[in-house]
C-alpha cells in the first residue's frame, strides 16, 4: 500500500499525541523523545564512510553537498554527525555547514565526538584533562552548528565510574550552558550490561539523556532487555542495521523488534540510520528501505 506524505504526517501526529498522553504523568518521560523531531528518520553520517569526503571525486559528496543529498536523493532530514565527517573545526566552515543545512531544511541534531586516544576516565589528571579539553571544544562545534546534543565516546575497558562520572558531568555543566546536552551510548564497555546506560545516565544526574544503539549490544538476550529499558527516556537512536542478506533479509537480530521496543516505550524519533555500503548505489537503496519501513511501522 502506498502511503502518501499527508497520510503519514497524519498518522504520525495521531501517535505521538497518543504517546504524549499515555505519558503525561511522567515527567521525565515527557522531557524524551523530542515533539519536533518525532515521526523523523535521519542518517549517522558515519553510515556514509567513503562517500562523505573532504575532497570529492566522481560520485562522491563533501559536507557541505549532504543536506542537499539529503533532501534531494534520501528524502530525510535529520543528520547525526560523527566528528571524523567534518573537514575541519574552523568556524567559518561550520557556519557554511549549517547554512547549507538549514537551505536545504536539513538539521544537525547530534554530535558523536569519536576522536580517538582521548581518555576521560585516566587516573592521570593531565591526560584527563587534556580529553576535557577535546570534548569541549566538540561541544563548541556542536553548538555552532545547531547541535542539541553530543556524546563523548565509550571506551572498550570498564572505567572507575567515580572518574567517570565526574568527567561526564563536567561536560554536562559545559554543554548546558551552551544548550548542547550530553547523550550515553551502549557502546565499548556497555555492551554487555543492559542495565548500563540508565544507570549512567542517572549518576550524572543532570542535562544528560540515553541514546540507544540497536546494534551495539552484545547478544540479543541483553539487545531487547537493554533497549526495553534505555528507550524509556531515549531522546534520539542509533537505528543500526547490519549487512543485508541477498533476499533483503536482516540474520543478525530482529529489526522490526527493536522498532516495536521503541514505540511501546513511547520513544517517537528521530530513528537516524546507521548503515554502510562501499557501492553508494546499494547503499542508498538500502537506507531508503530502512527508511520506509520505520515510516510504514510508525503509521
Amino acid at each position: 500500500m502506498t502511503v502518501t506524505r499527508r497520510q503519514f504526517g497524519r498518522a504520525v501526529a495521531g501517535g505521538v499525541a497518543m504517546g504524549l498522553c499515555s505519558r503525561s504523568a511522567d515527567k521525565t518521560l515527557l522531557a524524551a523523545s523530542p515533539r519536533d523531531l518525532a515521526g523523523e528518520v535521519g542518517i549517522t553520517s558515519s553510515s556514509l564512510s567513503g562517500h562523505l569526503v573532504a575532497k570529492p571525486k566522481s560520485g562522491q559528496f563533501s559536507m557541505l553537498d549532504l543536506p542537499r543529498v539529503m533532501r534531494d536523493e534520501l528524502d530525510m532530514r535529520v543528520i547525526d554527525l560523527n566528528t571524523s565527517s567534518l573537514a575541519s573545526m574552523d568556524k567559518a566552515y561550520l557556519d557554511q555547514c549549517r547554512e547549507a543545512a538549514e537551505k536545504a531544511g536539513c538539521k544537525f541534531t547530534n554530535l558523536k565526538m569519536n576522536q580517538r586516544n582521548v581518555d576521560m576516565n585516566s587516573p592521570d589528571e593531565a591526560t584527563r584533562r587534556n580529553a576535557i579539553d577535546i570534548y569541549k571544544a566538540s561541544i563548541d562545534v556542536a553548538s555552532r552548528l545547531g547541535c542539541r546534543w553530543a556524546r563523548p565516546l565509550p571506551l572498550p575497558e570498564l572505567p572507575d565510574m567515580k572518574i567517570h562520572v565526574t568527567s561526564y558531568q563536567e561536560l554536562a555543566d559545559y554543554g548546558a550552558e551552551r544548550n548542547v546536552d550530553m547523550l550515553v551510548e551502549n557502546y565499548g564497555w556497555m555492551q554487555g550490561d543492559s542495565d548500563s546506560v540508565v544507570k549512567l545516565v542517572k549518576a550524572i544526574g543532570r542535562s544528560v539523556a540515553p541514546c540507544p544503539d540497536t546494534g551495539n549490544w552484545n547478544d540479543n538476550d541483553i539487545r531487547y532487555e537493554g533497549l526495553a529499558k534505555t528507550f524509556p527516556t531515549a531522546v534520539t537512536c542509533d537505528y543500526k542495521a547490519k549487512a543485508f542478506g541477498p533476499n533483503g533479509e536482516h540474520t543478525q537480530y530482529d529489526l522490526q523488534r527493536c522498532f516495536d521496543i521503541g514505540w511501546r516505550a513511547g520513544f517517537r524519533g528521530p530513528w537516524c540510520l546507521e548503515h554502510a555500503n562501499r557501492d553508494r548505489k546499494t547503499l542508498f537503496r538500502e537506507l531508503a528501505r530502512l527508511r520506509d519501513m520505520l515510516r510504514g511501522w510508525m503509521v
